[in-house]
């Protein structure tokens, strides 16, 4: 991997010039390293690039009739060819999170990222910690997708939200929903965590469905740990199993790339060992087919081809259901101000 010093670090405005054929991006874009974003906005990254970069130019003009609305399902109201935007969207298939409106046209996603979001909205709200956790602040959200929940933490007060993730295809997704948002506090760049300049903090750092996938968990909760400003807050979501740490021995869930399900007790481990405090379970869940499965905007196969027909308390591989917890802590500081979450018994 090139480091950041070789690629060398530009500000915002020494950056867009570099990137003006590519999705846009806010005027105030903090240090990255630039010759890599222009990298991944290529060709040379996915061959479906062109393609992909085509099918989000063609998108037909939405008539605006409302305010846009960062709720359950992201809507932008107004009047659009219904027809040519489903077809333009379906160029950017699959869909994975979501849900989102536009105009007529409702984008089913595969998962319904609302009832994560809802079930963080559950316990913080209960203690009015929202305000701790985003409001007014800079947020990274780690693995996000195609920056659902960036619209959510809008809605929650963030001042802006920087999403990353590796694969293009979300990165592109962001682009399409940018042309009717065309709202510069929230943007997702083809980076992963590794590739964050160690000079830039947030407020808050999120990473939900990551570390499952990562082969070191440790350090990637140390990382959120450096990433984070001190009084800030971290969100770590994942799948977990509820009495043991699980290391699958090829698959699990048909999923590729799974080292380790932790317990939620394993998580908050994680977090105070890299220096988190206050860190508590928020919620643990088992995932339904109501909150992921296959649609007409994902239709591979899904949750329920990855559960045992016999038994859908196992996955086909033998292993637990899929479980994700929610777990929160907090980078100290002499200025921070405690506060206390409900918390789930471990």
């Amino acid at each position: 991997m090139v480091s950041v010093p070789q690629l060398g670090l530009f500000s915002g405005q020494a950056l867009r010039p570099h990137l003006s054929d590519l999705p846009a991006l806010p005027e105030n874009l903090p240090a990255w390293p630039a010759d890599l974003v222009r990298q991944r906005y290529s060709s040379s990254t996915h061959g479906d690039y062109a393609r992909w970069q085509q099918a989000v130019a063609d998108l037909p003009p939405l008539q605006a009739s409302g305010v846009a609305q960062y709720q359950d399902t992201v809507t932008f109201p107004g009047v659009v060819d219904a027809d040519k935007l489903t077809d333009t969207l379906m160029q950017l298939h699959p869909w994975r999170k979501g849900p989102f409106r536009i105009g007529e046209v409702q984008i089913d996603t595969e998962w319904r990222s609302d009832l994560k979001w809802q079930r963080l909205l559950q316990h913080v709200q209960a203690d009015g910690c929202l305000h701790n956790f985003v409001q007014g602040q800079r947020v990274l959200d780690i693995g996000c997708g195609n920056g659902y929940f960036g619209w959510r933490m809008l809605e929650a007060g963030a001042k802006e939200v920087i999403g990353i993730d590796p694969t293009l295809l979300f990165c592109m997704q962001h682009a399409a929903i940018q042309k009717f948002a065309n709202d510069p506090r929230n943007w997702v760049l083809p980076l992963g965590i590794d590739e964050v300049p160690a000079t830039t903090t947030f407020g808050a750092v999120f990473s939900m469905g990551v570390i499952y996938h990562r082969r070191d968990p440790e350090a990637h909760v140390q990382q959120m740990f450096a990433l984070t400003d001190p009084g800030g807050t971290v969100v770590l979501e994942s799948l977990v199993c509820r009495d043991t740490n699980l290391t699958p021995a090829s698959r699990y869930a048909r999923m590729r790339n799974v080292w380790c399900v932790p317990t939620p007790a394993q998580m908050v481990a994680w977090l105070e060992n890299a220096g988190f405090v206050n860190c508590h379970i928020l919620d643990i869940t088992p995932t339904t087919l109501t909150e992921q499965c296959s649609t007409r905007w994902m239709h591979f196969e899904s949750l329920r081809e990855a559960l045992d027909p016999d038994n859908p308390a196992l996955t086909v591989e033998g292993y637990p259901a899929p479980v994700r917890a929610l777990i929160t802590g907090q980078r100290p500081s002499p200025e921070a101000t405690d506060f206390t979450h409900p918390q789930v018994a471990r």
